[in-house]
């Protein structure tokens, strides 16, 4: 029997082994070489230091791409930055093949911001966290 020991960071070797695993069952599952997911990013530069000020991360497997996280700072807002993170994002998964993206956010973030861009909810989490919501989205590619 396997024992069951907290990290509380996780450590590479311990999300290389699961990572492994989990793909290998994937493609015995599915007959489809799909591999790891691969991570990507488009970051948004200071044009003085070049430090990340901003930006979007997206995670591809399976045919479709998730956004995991994009922000745009306040001070840069109103500059439509956030529709051409996204714009290139879905440039980028049509290049790799995706047929599709998802991402999930909250009530307080930018739900409509993202309906605007065609992205059709999916799914709802009422009460997470309490008094919010986080939503499912998701847009075809063609």
């Amino acid at each position: 029997m396997a024992e069951i020991v907290l990290e509380d960071e996780t450590q590479p070797e311990t999300r290389a082994a699961i990572l492994e695993g989990l793909v290998a069952y994937n493609a015995e599952q599915t007959g489809q070489g799909f591999g790891p997911p691969r991570n990507i990013a488009l970051a948004l530069k200071h044009p003085e230091t070049g430090s990340t000020i901003g930006g979007l991360t997206a995670r591809v497997g399976f045919g479709r791409m998730f956004i995991e996280l994009l922000f745009v700072p306040e001070s840069l807002r109103g500059q439509r930055l956030g529709e051409k993170l996204m714009g290139e994002a879905e440039a980028l998964a049509r290049q790799m093949g995706c047929m599709g993206i998802w991402l999930d956010t909250f009530s307080f973030q930018a739900p409509g911001f993202y309906k605007k861009l065609g992205y059709a909810e999916f799914g709802a989490l009422s009460d997470y966290p309490p008094g919010f919501t986080r939503y499912f989205l998701h847009k075809s590619l063609d």
